[in-house]
C-alpha cells in the first residue's frame, strides 16, 4: 500500500501514512519515493562498504558527539545522514528517493520531523529549489516570510497570524520557485510546531495543543493543526511579496517596530539563513548566491524587532501588516 502527497510543490509517494500530512486520492506519478523502514539489499551492502565523510554538524550532544553526521556512499549516488538519536536517512543525490530508519526507542512520529524538516529541505536544495529559514503567512493574498534563527520567533509569530485568522503557506522551511523576475512560495503541510512556552503564549497553557511525538515525555514540542475550524492552510503558493527578519526582543517602550537594513547586511542576511546551506556543494551553493542576489533586487526585506514581553504579540503581526501595506510593490 502507498500513500501520496503534496508538500513544499513535491509530489510525493510513501510506503506508510507520514504523521503530519494530508493523503492525496490520486495516482500520478511521484516526484519523491520515501521508503520508511526498509533497507533493500543493494543498500545495506553500500551501507557495510566504506564512505566518504561528507559533513559534521558543529553542535555537538553532552558528550561531544555531532547532532549530525553525513558520509557520501561508494556509489557516488547517495547521501546518508545519521543524527545523534540514531535516526538514520539515505537520500539520492537526484532528490528522488529517500529511504528512513530509527532504533526501536523511537517511533515513526520521531522519524517524521526529520523527514518534514531538513531531510525535505536538502531534498529540495538537490533539486535546485532555494528554502529559506522561515515561516510564511498570508496577507491580501500575498506571502509574507517570518526570517530569523531558530528562536526567534518565527513559529510563534505565524501561530499568532493563524489565530487572526490569516492563512498560513508554511512554519520553518520557505520553498521558493524561481520565476526569474519573481519568486513563489510553495505551501508546506497543515501544521505549525511550537514549543509548550509558545503554546502558553498563545492559548494561555503549556499543553493546550497536542505533542508531536505523544510517546517521548522529555521533547514537548506541540504543533497547531491549520485543518481544523477557525484556521486556514493556504494551498496553492501565493507570490512572495516581503520579508521580515526578526532580531532580537528588547523592551524599547516603542517596539514592536520596523527597521531598514542596508542592501549588504540584507545579503548577508539571505545568506546566513538558507535552509540546509550546509549541505551543498560549491556550485549549488554559487547558484543559491545568484538567486539570493535576484531576490533582494525584487523583494522588500525589512528588519522587525519584537518586544519581549509576549502580550505584545498580536501588536507585532498588526506592525508587520500596516508596514507590508505601506511598502511599494514596484519595488
Amino acid at each position: 500500500m502507498s500513500f501520496t502527497y503534496s508538500v513544499f510543490g513535491l509530489r510525493l509517494d510513501s510506503n506508510c501514512a507520514i504523521p503530519g500530512l494530508v493523503g492525496l486520492a490520486t495516482t500520478t506519478s511521484p516526484e519523491v519515493k520515501v521508503w520508511f523502514d526498509v533497507v533493500p539489499p543493494w543498500l545495506e551492502k553500500l551501507l557495510n562498504a566504506p564512505q566518504e565523510s561528507w559533513y559534521d554538524s558543529p553542535f555537538r550532544g553532552e558528550y561531544g558527539e555531532p547532532l549530525l553526521r553525513t558520509w557520501k556512499l561508494a556509489d557516488d549516488r547517495h547521501l546518508r545522514l545519521l543524527y545523534r538519536d540514531g535516526t538514520q536517512f539515505v537520500v539520492d543525490l537526484q532528490g528522488t528517493e529517500i529511504w528512513a530508519t530509527w532504533p526501536d526507542n523511537l517511533t515513526l512520529e520521531d522519524t517524521a520531523t526529520y523527514l518534514l524538516g531538513p531531510v525535505l529541505g536538502f531534498v529540495l536544495r538537490l533539486r535546485g529549489v532555494t528554502c529559506l529559514h522561515a515561516s510564511a503567512v498570508v496577507v491580501e493574498n500575498r506571502a509574507i516570510a517570518l526570517l530569523g534563527v531558530a528562536g526567534a520567533g518565527k513559529s510563534t509569530t505565524a501561530a499568532a497570524f493563524a489565530k487572526m485568522g490569516d492563512p498560513v503557506l508554511s512554519d520553518d522551511v520557505v520553498a521558493l520557485v524561481d520565476e526569474g523576475n519573481s519568486f513563489l512560495v510553495q505551501p508546506a503541510y497543515p501544521r505549525i510546531r511550537l514549543w509548550s512556552k509558545s503554546v502558553d503564549t498563545l492559548y494561555n497553557a503549556p499543553d493546550a495543543l497536542p505533542r508531536i511525538v505523544p510517546t517521548h515525555p522529555t521533547w514537548d514540542k506541540r504543533y497547531l493543526d491549520l485543518t481544523q475550524k477557525g484556521y486556514y492552510f493556504q494551498q496553492q503558493p501565493l507570490p512572495l511579496a516581503a520579508i521580515y527578519v526578526l532580531s532580537e526582543r528588547c523592551d524599547r517602550p516603542d517596539a514592536p517596530l520596523v527597521e531598514q537594513m542596508t542592501a549588504h547586511t540584507k545579503l548577508m542576511t539571505l545568506v546566513a539563513n538558507t535552509y540546509t546551506n550546509y549541505l551543498l556543494d560549491k556550485s549549488r551553493r554559487a547558484q543559491e548566491f545568484e538567486v539570493l542576489q535576484r531576490l533582494l533586487l525584487r523583494v522588500p526585506i525589512q528588519r522587525l524587532i519584537p518586544h519581549s514581553d509576549p502580550v505584545y504579540l498580536p501588536k507585532l503581526c498588526e506592525t508587520i501588516i500596516t508596514d507590508f501595506q505601506s511598502l511599494n510593490f514596484c519595488y
